[in-house]
């Protein structure tokens, strides 16, 4: 069942599952207070699928292979959620048999923005859900310095992904759409795709940008701010 872009269990052997996010101080309230601004925030459904994968991520001694396999799954779920709430169009067909086949197309003129360096590891997942998508970078530096932004020259007539896996503070995210908006992006244009946001984060984020679309696997202080040693290997 969905309720204003959130998406939750359907039966109650789902609503029995351990959910982190939601034993965090304050996570109910401020999904509330998201609804009621209008802001449209995607919470994955918390499956037993779901629940394996973000343990493994935040095991500390998960090993660099299966880190990967793991955050590639998570990832290529996520991004497919995401692409449930972009525009389409209705649709008609010819089936191979000669019928025809009411259904529906999304909209062109969709790309991705990878928030340097971890953002990055989300674009494999990406292409294998949009097999042609432009993908645009932006790294931030120390004291939330712009050091390079790589962005298509019609961006602001596109509808941006921006892809950034685990997000604390929230402040490298609000300086990345701080630049999509000097390129004229609108708001209601960029959604922000995340495996793990902080309740904190996820406040900063949308007091600053209300109207932005949220999509992310859980909501935790608990999460994996090791992703980018772990996912690229990096020492």
């Amino acid at each position: 069942m969905a309720v204003n872009g959130t998406t939750t269990p359907a039966n109650s052997q789902m609503s029995s599952l351990p959910r982190v996010g939601d034993e965090e101080e304050g996570v109910g309230q401020l999904i509330t207070d998201l609804q009621e601004k209008g802001t449209n925030f995607v919470l994955l459904q918390k499956t037993p699928q779901i629940l394996e994968l973000q343990t493994i991520l935040k095991d500390r001694t998960t090993n660099h292979s299966d880190f990967v396999f793991n955050a590639d799954r998570l990832m290529r779920l996520v991004i497919e959620e995401c692409l449930n709430h972009l525009p389409f169009t209705e649709h008609t067909v010819t089936t191979p048999t000669g019928f025809r086949y009411e259904g529906i197309q999304f909209n062109r003129g969709n790309c991705g923005v990878s928030l340097c360096r971890s953002g990055e590891a989300m674009e494999v997942s990406l292409r294998q859900c949009c097999r042609c998508i432009r993908i645009g970078k932006i790294l931030i530096g120390d004291e939330q310095k712009v050091l390079y932004a790589r962005l298509l020259p019609d961006i602001q007539s596109r509808r941006v992904l921006l892809l950034y896996p685990t997000i604390g503070s929230g402040t490298t995210v609000c300086k990345a759409i701080e630049v999509l908006k000097e390129a004229r992006v609108p708001d209601e244009n960029i959604y922000l795709v995340s495996l793990f946001i902080s309740p904190t984060g996820l406040k900063n984020i949308t007091r600053k940008y209300p109207y932005i679309t949220v999509v992310a696997s859980d909501i935790t202080s608990l999460y994996p701010n090791h992703f980018s040693t772990s996912y690229f290997g990096a020492v």
